[in-house]
This record gives structure tokens, C-alpha cells and sequence, in this order.
């Protein structure tokens, strides 16, 4: 099978809705930022894919698809990239170049690790799947003792981070050595290694190795003084691709290599296409444009990848009864736990702009954020934490006898998922902004809200459920042919879009900087970067 034979299955339908859904959530991760931010749009487009592609097996894991597709995007969200932005605006043609080299770099790693995440429900049987709980809560124990711990005994100012005696290079190699180490206590107590704790442990000690190599030893820094996650992110990719040399699964290394070249594409686009609307004079809020348009070329790129590797994965087979509490987990903590980690960072924007607002409403702060300088838990956790309790008490009683609330298909499950899940977060990002309301935030708010209709819509008259054809095998079929065209030709379109965009970017703005953005240049005597790490006292840039 090659790409022509397999074309017919992407439709304007998957294209439309995947591209939507994640632009909406990539335009509420710039509202919420970080890695939970960046979780968000990652579920939500992991669910539209599966909703309109419509293999039974597949539809069978959407709440799997939706938790995997979150933590794989999320990673991305620790990279800084704003530097790399206004490098393209700044008019000296070498860092122009250089910034949008790095914008394809960086799309291309978020959208990697993104895709990685997304296929391991795709192709991984029910049994290799269900392994990966068990470490994944421990991480998510570690890194809760992680927070706690940093908040009592080295909590300094976000602005002044560099004054901390954990800081190196403003990365999260605390997170990444915490995730080693549970991991290898989950081993321990397994008493071996198996497919999940092997993947965690490629990723996180990837992370180490070209973050030491890259960064502590090469002396490569993207955009100083800026932290340098990116090179953790390159020891990610570079830790799925020896994963799935090892254990021969070419359709992970297919989809973590097309998601990533055309998430590569699209985030430099998207830059590119903010620079052109600027030169028209318009005002407006172009950066939330930029993200919301990145979103939809990242959910176009998706789509492309999934539904070729649709017609190549083999069926999945469906076993009943099998750690059915894994559903409920994964349930819980797309609806529950990823909103909870976005939603309450409103709350320090209604306390900052809402007067009337005090910070301990009859004693208990309005947030505690589980950490002792916030006072562990406050009015909002109390609402969360009956929220968790609901949903995880509900899923349970259905799990024994079935509730007439709950459809019985599971298009109509993952209808029902998907629905709460976007209009919650659409929901919470509106309520944050409200308070300090502006006609800019038309651009934001505004498009979020009418592409989550046009997504209801959609997901309402495409979702579907359709025979895996025959065709499929029921043993993998290799992919090699398909991972080298990709890794050819998706070099070919780097140094292609990377090219044409600096052209372009110079043709119409010459030496000029471009509004819009700080004027930040990486190289020659005018340069702005630098190597040295932020002062005590000042401000982090």
C-alpha cells in the first residue's frame, strides 16, 4: 500500500472537524498556557478524528484516544517559542531565517510527541494499553509530591525562577527525572519491564540525553535565555523512534514522523500568515489569529496522518471485562483532572479583577491549588472535588448496571464525551476572560465560541460507525516504505517552507522590523540573546 491508495479515505469531513476542534483548543491553550493548557486540544482532536474515521475498534477506546492524545500534545507545551516568533519579525535576514527554521523545529516536536501519544490507542492491544495506567498515575504521584515539596522547601517568584537553586537552563528536568524514577520503582514492583514502562523510560531518559548533549555539553541554545525544554523534546522523538525500532512498531514511528513534519508546516504557516495580515494595517489581536490558525493546520495534519495509518492499522482486538477502572480513569481525567489543572488559574484572574472578590471568602481561599502557600484547598477545589466524586461514582454504578443517561453506542459515547468535554473548556476560558473583557477579545473569544458551534454541529452529522474493511490485515503490516517517504519528503517541505517564508517575510517587510512583536535578534554585534543566566533580583525574561 502506498499514500495514493490510501487518499480516499480523507474526506472534508475529518479534515474540517479535526482542524476545528483543534483550533479551538489550541486558542484556549493560549489563554491557560503550559502543558495542561496544551493537553486541551489534544484530547479534543484525538476524539473528532476517531468520531468521524468511525472504525468500531477504534471508537470502543475514544476515552483512551481523548487521555493519550492530551498527554502526548502536552509536552510540547513546555517549550518557549515567543523568542522564535519575534525573530521572524525582527528584519535582520539571518535571525528571520533562523526563527523560522526553529518555528518548523518546534511545531514539528510538539506535533511528534503529540502524534506518538495519539496512536498508542490506535495500535497497541487492549492488554499493552492497559499497562500503561499503572505507571502513568505513579508519575502523575510524583510529580504532586514534586510540586508540594518545591512549594515548601524552594518556592521563589515565577519572575525571579533563575534564583532558585533547582534552576538549570529553565528546564523541567526535575519533572523528567521524577518520571524516571517512579517508572523504575513501578519495574521494580512488576518485577520486569513491559511495553509501557519501556516507552516511559525511552521518553524520559531520551529527555536527559539530549538535553546533556544538546544544551550542557554542544552549548546549543535556541532562544537564550529562554529555557531550553526543546532539547528534552528532541531526546522524546528521538526516544519513541528507538522504541519502536525495538519492538517493531513502524505505525507509532509513521504516525509520531507524519504528524510531526506537518505540525511543522503548520506552526511556521501560521507565523507566516500573521505577518501578512499585519501588512495589511489592520489592528487586531493577530497573535491569538496565529494560534488559533496554527491549531487548525496542526488538526489538518492529524487528520492526514490518521486516516492513512486507518487504512493500514490492523483491527484491534476488544476484550470485555479487562480492567474495566482504566475507562473510568481515563473518563475522569479528561473531564475532571485536565479541566481542573486549566480551570483554576481563572481564579487568580477574577481575585486580580473582580474588586468585590476577596482572596478568602469566609476564610477559605477561593483556590488552594493542593499546596501549602495557597492553603491546599480552597471554594474551588471543594466544587471539584464533588465534581470528581459524581463522575467517578457514575461511571462506576454504569459500569454495573447501565444508566438510560449513557447512550449504548459508542458513537453516542463519544458524541457524549466529546460535547462536555468542548463546551467545559470553551465554558472556562470564556469565564476567565469576561472579567476584563475587550472588543479584541472578539478575535479570541469570539472564534472559539462560533467554531465550537460549527464543531457540535459536525461531530452531531459525521460522527459515525463503519465496517473495518477486510482488507486490513489482522497482523501488522510493515511500514518502512511509509517512514522513509515521510522523513524525505518532510525535510524537503522544511527546507521548502522555511525558505519561502523568509522570501517572503523580506520581501514585504525588508529590513524592517515588523509590528507586533519585541525586537529580538539572535546574531551579530545588534544581537539580543544571550547566554548568560538571568541576574538574582531582576526579572526572568
Amino acid at each position: 500500500m502506498n499514500f495514493d491508495s490510501a487518499t480516499a479515505e480523507i474526506t472534508w469531513k475529518l479534515i474540517l472537524l479535526c482542524g476545528l476542534s483543534l483550533s479551538v483548543g489550541w486558542g484556549i491553550r493560549g489563554n491557560f498556557g503550559h502543558e495542561f493548557g496544551a493537553a486541551i486540544p489534544g484530547a479534543l482532536a484525538a476524539m473528532a478524528m476517531v468520531l468521524v474515521i468511525g472504525r468500531p475498534d477504534w471508537l470502543r477506546r475514544i476515552h483512551y484516544f481523548a487521555m493519550f492524545g492530551a498527554l502526548g500534545w502536552s509536552f510540547g507545551g513546555s517549550m518557549s517559542y515567543m523568542q522564535v516568533v519575534a525573530y521572524t519579525h525582527s528584519g535582520h535576514p539571518p535571525t528571520a531565517l533562523y526563527g523560522f527554521a526553529n518555528l518548523f523545529v518546534i511545531g514539528f516536536l510538539w506535533a511528534a510527541i503529540g502524534g506518538a501519544g495519539t496512536a498508542l490507542p490506535a495500535l497497541l492491544s487492549y492488554e499493552n494499553l492497559t499497562l500503561f495506567f499503572v505507571p502513568v498515575i505513579a508519575i502523575f504521584i510524583a510529580w504532586a509530591l514534586q510540586t508540594i515539596v518545591v512549594d515548601v522547601f524552594f518556592r521563589v517568584r515565577p519572575m525571579r525562577r533563575q534564583e532558585s537553586p533547582l534552576y538549570w537552563y529553565d528546564t523541567d528536568w526535575l519533572a523528567a527525572l521524577m518520571a524516571t524514577v517512579s517508572t523504575l520503582i513501578v519495574v521494580g514492583l512488576r518485577g520486569q519491564f513491559d511495553i509501557a514502562t519501556s516507552l516511559i523510560l525511552h521518553l524520559s531518559i531520551g529527555w536527559f540525553v539530549a538535553f546533556l548533549l544538546l544544551v550542557n555539553l554542544l552549548k546549543l541554545r535556541m532562544t537564550p535565555p529562554r529555557g531550553d525544554n526543546w532539547s528534552g523534546c528532541v531526546g522524546m522523538v528521538g526516544g519513541v523512534l528507538v522504541f519502536c525500532w525495538r519492538h517493531q512498531l513502524g505505525g507509532i514511528a509513521f504516525a509520531t514522523l507524519a504528524t510531526g513534519f506537518l505540525g511543522g508546516i503548520a506552526f511556521s504557516s501560521g507565523q507566516m500568515l500573521k505577518l501578512l495580515n499585519i501588512r495589511t494595517g489592520l489592528r487586531t489581536n493577530w497573535h491569538s489569529v496565529m494560534e488559533q490558525t496554527q491549531g487548525l493546520f496542526f488538526g489538518f495534519g492529524l487528520a492526514i496522518t490518521f486516516s492513512l495509518l486507518s487504512t493500514r492499522a490492523p483491527q484491534v482486538t476488544v476484550i470485555r471485562n479487562l480492567h474495566p477502572w482504566t475507562g473510568v480513569f481515563a473518563v475522569s481525567f479528561v473531564l475532571v483532572l485536565l479541566t481542573y489543572l486549566n480551570y483554576r488559574k481563572a481564579t487568580t484572574t477574577w481575585i486580580e479583577q473582580v474588586g468585590q472578590l476577596p482572596e478568602k471568602p469566609f476564610g477559605l481561599p477561593v483556590a488552594g491549588w493542593f499546596v501549602p502557600s495557597k492553603g491546599w484547598i480552597g471554594w474551588f477545589e471543594l466544587i471539584y472535588i464533588s465534581i470528581g466524586v459524581a463522575v467517578v461514582w457514575l461511571l462506576t454504578v454504569h459500569l454495573r448496571q447501565p444508566l438510560a443517561l449513557i447512550p449504548t453506542s459508542w458513537v453516542g459515547k463519544g458524541q457524549w464525551l466529546y460535547l462536555i468535554f468542548l463546551w467545559w473548556v470553551v465554558v472556562f476560558n470564556f469565564e476567565r476572560a469576561l472579567v476584563g473583557f475587550s472588543p479584541q477579545r472578539l478575535v479570541t473569544e469570539g472564534v472559539i465560541m462560533l467554531n465550537a458551534v460549527i464543531c457540535t454541529v459536525l461531530v452531531a452529522l459525521t460522527a459515525r460507525s463503519i465496517p473495518v474493511p477486510e482488507a486490513i490485515s489482522q497482523v501488522a503490516l510493515p511500514y518502512a516504505g511509509w517512514v522513509g517517504k515521510t522523513v524525505i519528503i518532510g525535510l524537503i517541505a522544511m527546507a521548502v517552507t522555511t525558505l519561502t517564508f523568509w522570501g517572503v517575510t523580506h520581501a514585504i517587510y525588508g529590513t524592517s522590523h515588523a509590528p507586533d512583536a519585541g525586537l529580538h535578534i539572535r546574531f551579530g554585534p545588534n544581537a539580543t540573546a544571550t547566554k548568560e543566566k538571568p541576574k538574582s533580583g531582576q526579572a526572568h525574561p
